[in-house]
């Protein structure tokens, strides 16, 4: 699986173009959907992923979904559980905190997990903005430790990193 990084907007959010066979997947199209729509390289769109409900991750989600004729998973419309579109393979993971309605998307195939703002590389998103709950947040981190620690996690904001080194390093997971 080929994961594409084009970082948008104002507040340089992630938004991750996953290909693999002909076929894509576009996570959190936060804004710029030209300039999204630039670096797709194949003709078929299978869907759109939302970490969560915040502005910079859904910008451009209606430019694209109009473009592409596909729908957008996200957690009102979620079970989690794991799902196969085209020849992606993964599970979607509950993980409230930084909002309610936050989740991840985990590939176990490829040991990728997808965490929207979340998790950073060295911290976690902020829990003082609206539905946004600290106790949550504290649960889904005990919910991410248990998954295996050689997992990459991309963040909506800023560079990958691990599960081993957020296990290690992040005082939040203390």
């Amino acid at each position: 699986m080929k994961i594409n990084r084009v970082v948008v907007g104002d507040l340089e959010e992630n938004c991750y173009i996953l290909e693999k066979d002909g076929h894509a997947l576009i996570i959190d199209p936060g804004d710029e959907s030209s300039r999204i729509i630039q670096n797709i390289d194949v003709s078929n769109v299978d869907k759109i992923l939302i970490t969560h409900q915040h502005f910079d991750h859904v910008g451009a989600v209606c430019d694209i979904m109009k473009l592409y004729k596909v729908e957008k998973m996200e957690y009102e419309n979620t079970e989690e559980k794991e799902y196969s579109v085209g020849p992606f393979h993964f599970l979607v993971i509950h993980t409230p905190g930084h909002t309610k309605d936050s989740i991840s998307f985990y590939f176990p195939k490829e040991k990728v997990m997808f965490v929207g703002d979340f998790v950073f590389q060295g911290t976690v998103g902020r829990w003082d903005l609206e539905t946004g709950d600290f106790s949550m947040m504290q649960e889904s981190i005990q919910k991410l430790k248990k998954y295996d620690q050689d997992i990459t996690l991309y963040p909506g904001h800023g560079p990958f990193t691990t599960l081993a080194q957020e296990i290690l390093e992040n005082p939040y997971f203390k």
